[in-house]
């Protein structure tokens, strides 16, 4: 990735997946495209309209929790998120995230805005805003999970290297 640049969309704590992806359009999981219009939408509904490709959803504590609806991981890649930023995750969206290749990075979010420019390198655990010059580390990614995200997702990794691999 050259440009890993993106800017921040904020979210509160406690986002579950029921307002990543509302129920009420469970009806569309067999259209993604039309589902993807409806990401976050009841945590903001400014967000699936305006979204750019490479932009970071950044949220606080516990980001994901309730049910495992699988799909809300998918929806927010689908959206053109770069990654999940949050200080922390709910276990089952955490592997739902890293399984469907959408990065998912426990870290200090206080100080980063709305629109702030943020940057990532996930290799050396490095978040910086360059908006407002915070610059924050975190716990690299595992080897495995850093290779199944370059893979695409889990799914990928095992077509490119067989069950053995993991």
């Amino acid at each position: 990735m050259t440009n890993n640049t993106g800017r921040a969309w904020i979210f509160a704590s406690d986002i579950s997946t029921d307002l990543i992806f509302p129920g009420r359009y469970v009806h569309l999981l067999s259209n993604m495209p039309e589902l993807v219009k409806h990401t976050l939408e009841d945590a903001r509904s400014d967000y699936a309209g305006a979204v750019q490709p490479g932009d970071f959803v950044v949220a606080g504590d516990n980001f994901g929790m309730g049910s495992s609806r699988e799909q809300a991981p998918v929806i927010i890649k689908l959206s053109g998120a770069r990654a999940v930023l949050a200080k922390s995750f709910a276990r089952i969206f955490f592997r739902n995230a890293i399984n469907v290749g959408l990065p998912a990075i426990e870290v200090n979010t206080d100080g980063i805005n709305e629109g702030d420019q943020l940057s990532i390198d996930f290799g050396s655990g490095r978040l910086t805003d360059h908006t407002n010059g915070i610059e924050r580390r975190f716990e690299p990614l595992p080897p495995i999970m850093t290779e199944i995200l370059a893979d695409g997702g889990l799914v990928e990794h095992i077509k490119k290297h067989g069950d053995f691999h993991l």
